[in-house]
């Protein structure tokens, strides 16, 4: 039965919601005004902006007519992993923007880089409102280990970002790179959709003895994308063009060097709690 719950929009987190709809709207409308139609990181952009609009007007939608609750999964792990994801995208999209585009001294740049920070200050205040308002968030988003599995999925879309400007397809070794990118990516969504449908008691792959052969596979994998990929990447890569342009290949290289690195150390301490929970548990 379908009834009208208006406290979803008077709420605090109800406001916060609205006021992230209006935000995204303005940050999306303004950087679409601009037409850089062919720059991979202006769609990454306008993708940002939209999902959250969409997703965060879904959930509005579905919490206002009570239809959140015959979902065949747990409401409250979509929402918490959301507005973590959300968080990390527009984080993500205000710091490029200040860092590539504000030297232009160009009002819309300017506009929307200030509209996406309060974005940002909004999807983090409702990560904080959901986790003291939820009884039922799952061990995976509580612990340290779920949380960085969020992060790490979230570090590779950056890199996949990134590579339209690397030199990637030249060299079979930053091939491989993007492979393990590709791969840790595909099994970081499948957990984080497996424990959100709450599907662990259907598959036996999230025991501890198989989280822990997949932690020792992609820290080993990335430790050898970590130097693989500095070495092939900046191979006859210059700065050439750099002053001149927001992004290059060789920003785009550090980028992805940096962000390698990054998941590098979240799979060491995805290793290390693994490894401690598989044979330190119990002393």
């Amino acid at each position: 039965m379908v009834t009208l719950d208006l406290k979803t929009l008077t709420s605090t987190l109800g406001i916060t919601r609205i006021l992230e709809l209006i935000s995204n709207c303005i940050c999306f409308s303004v950087m679409a005004s601009v037409g850089l139609h062919d720059f991979s990181i202006w769609i990454w952009f306008l993708f940002t902006w939209s999902f959250s609009f969409c997703t965060t007007f879904l959930i509005l939608i579905l919490e206002l007519f009570g239809l959140n609750q015959q979902l065949p999964f747990s409401w409250n792990d979509f929402t918490a992993a959301y507005s973590i994801g959300a968080t990390l995208m527009v984080f993500a999209t205000s710091v490029i923007m200040t860092v590539g585009f504000v030297k232009f001294d160009y009002a819309k740049f300017f506009a929307t880089t200030f509209f996406s920070y309060f974005s940002f200050g909004l999807y983090l205040n409702e990560v904080n409102l959901i986790r003291k308002k939820s009884e039922e968030i799952s061990a995976f988003l509580s612990t340290i280990p779920g949380f960085l599995k969020i992060i790490e999925a979230f570090v590779a879309s950056i890199i996949f970002i990134c590579l339209s400007l690397s030199p990637y397809p030249y060299y079979p070794e930053l091939k491989w790179c993007v492979s393990v990118y590709s791969i840790g990516f595909i099994f970081d969504m499948f957990f984080i959709i497996v424990i959100i449908c709450r599907l662990e008691s259907w598959l036996p792959v999230l025991s501890d003895k198989v989280v822990l052969v997949f932690n020792v596979m992609g820290t080993v994998a990335y430790m050898i994308a970590v130097i693989l990929w500095p070495v092939f990447g900046f191979k006859h890569i210059t700065t050439e063009g750099c002053s001149t342009f927001a992004f290059c290949p060789w920003k785009m290289v550090i980028v992805i060097t940096s962000m390698t690195c990054v998941n590098f150390v979240i799979n060491i301490v995805n290793l290390v709690y693994s490894v401690r929970k598989q044979f330190f548990s119990q002393t």
